[in-house]
């Protein structure tokens, strides 16, 4: 049930109340060990249902057989599904549950974010985005305050199920605490972190909706450069972005007339076009995933830096090579990463902070180029997992960078989610997905800095290993 609060289904009361629900079952428990069983079983229904399509980018496109990739995906999620099983098992050692369970769930979405590059999918701050009252929090405290929070809400849920029979004052202090966090959410929503910069940008977004099992065909490149191409050229937008390795060729090696054509129908707009490409550096033999631009600013490139283990990049290549060698065939495994610090692209009078991929998936990540940047870009290629909501849950990243940063976010993909996010994270323009369309917006640049920008995670860090000391000294009191 918690995964119909994130995207596509936008549900954010039912991930709440899943919560809940956990949360009631932990305090009726009365072993560490129980406790562990049980967010076990939670955590693996959680993430078999959230995280299913990892199965179809190993078996569908990654050629892997399907017992082979079932078994790799149920691992992912049986891993995943310890953070659970250890926020019950610390949470009932620790005692204080009105604390302890909040803080360690919010701890484990942060541990899962880093830890092994960091897969932070499903974090629960997500399932209140955009529509809950708690997104007030997220230009403050960040998406893993945000899972603090809803947990906190869920164990009042919880405790005051548990306790309904006890004095009528405990239950007062649970509704009052409970509508004391929706109030103040709703409050600090109508709070304007950022102003506007300037005028706003015509912006085309361009899906080209080419077939994964196509995208690096050597007989299909020419005709899927002639489309994007094509697609460009019918664009008068000021910024015309192509999505993630948009042109299958490495970008030295696309003819020169083209590059020529893209830059003179750029600066023909006044404007950039932005386009996505795999780079190669003959002096020290690297690959980069990189956007490149075209048009009137001279031309400016940004090398992903978060690479997608084991699509990207081969980790412990000894252990794992194997892998690639004999069971997947999978294009671009063995990228290397751009710099950590990039600057913002001049783009069309917008300061564009670009990201590729799942590397919106890291806040404290996209907030490194602001807040220099007026506007977020993301370009994208989710066709690895077909039609599943893969490409929904994605763009929810999107929107919670908008709300995190006070920007807009813009999206531009291969088969979806291509969109508009506003810098309150709702989406004002979204493309059908698996359709080859342009998707054109307008786009408003901001300026300025929310609290998250300035700090970052690290009231969330401080925030939490402070209450967890708390809760220590408490219990050994």
């Amino acid at each position: 049930m918690a995964v119909l609060g994130f995207a596509p289904f936008y549900i954010f009361p039912l991930s709440l109340l899943s919560l809940a629900g956990v949360c009631y079952l932990w305090l009726k428990t009365g072993t560490p060990r129980t406790a562990w069983i049980l967010g076990f079983s939670y955590g693996l229904g959680l993430y078999c249902v959230g995280i299913y399509w990892i199965y179809i980018s190993l078996h569908d496109f990654g050629g892997m057989p399907w017992w082979f990739a079932g078994f790799c995906t149920f691992c992912l999620c049986a891993f995943m599904a310890l953070f659970v099983a250890l926020v019950g098992w610390l949470s009932k050692w620790l005692g204080s549950p009105l604390i302890s369970i909040p803080v360690l769930w919010g701890l484990s979405d942060w541990i899962r974010s880093w830890i092994f590059t960091g897969f932070p999918w499903l974090t629960m701050g997500y399932s209140q985005v955009p529509h809950s009252p708690l997104t007030g929090f997220m230009p403050i405290v960040g998406v893993y305050g945000i899972s603090v929070i809803t947990l906190f809400l869920a164990v009042l849920i919880a405790y005051w199920l548990a306790n309904w029979q006890k004095k009528l004052i405990n239950k007062r202090n649970t509704i009052a605490a409970f509508v004391l966090a929706i109030v103040a959410g709703s409050v600090l929503r109508a709070v304007e972190w950022t102003t506007p910069e300037g005028k706003s940008t015509s912006v085309a977004l361009l899906q080209g909706n080419i077939s994964q099992s196509e995208k690096w065909s050597p007989e299909k490149a020419q005709s899927t450069i002639d489309q994007y191409l094509g697609m460009a050229l019918a664009s008068k937008a000021a910024l015309i972005i192509l999505p993630e390795t948009a042109l299958p060729v490495i970008s030295s090696q696309l003819d020169s007339s083209i590059k020529d054509t893209l830059t003179n129908h750029a600066i023909q707009n006044n404007g950039d076009l932005l386009v996505g490409m795999v780079e190669y550096n003959e002096n020290t033999n690297e690959y980069f995933n990189s956007a490149l631009s075209f048009g009137g600013n001279s031309n400016q490139t940004y090398k992903k830096n978060h690479l997608v283990p084991f699509g990207e990049f081969i980790p412990l290549k000894r252990v794992f090579g194997w892998i690639y060698r004999d069971w997947l065939n999978m294009p671009l495994s063995d990228l290397s990463r751009g710099g950590k610090y990039q600057t913002p692209m001049q783009l069309s009078n917008q300061k564009v902070a670009v990201n590729i991929c799942y590397e919106d998936v890291f806040g404290e990540e996209i907030i490194r180029q602001l807040p220099e940047a007026t506007l977020l870009v993301n370009i994208s290629n989710d066709a690895w997992y077909g039609t599943s909501y893969a490409a929904d849950q994605h763009m929810q990243f999107s929107q919670a960078r908008a709300l995190e940063t006070g920007r807009m976010m813009l999206r531009s993909t291969n088969t979806g989610a291509t969109a508009s996010i506003d810098q309150h994270g709702y989406v004002l323009a979204h493309a059908p997905h698996d359709e080859k369309i342009t998707l054109n917006v307008q786009a408003q640049g901001y300026t300025g800095s929310t609290p998250y920008v300035r700090w970052g995670n690290w009231p969330f860090i401080i925030f939490c290993f402070a209450a967890i000391a708390f809760v220590w000294r408490r219990k050994a009191v």
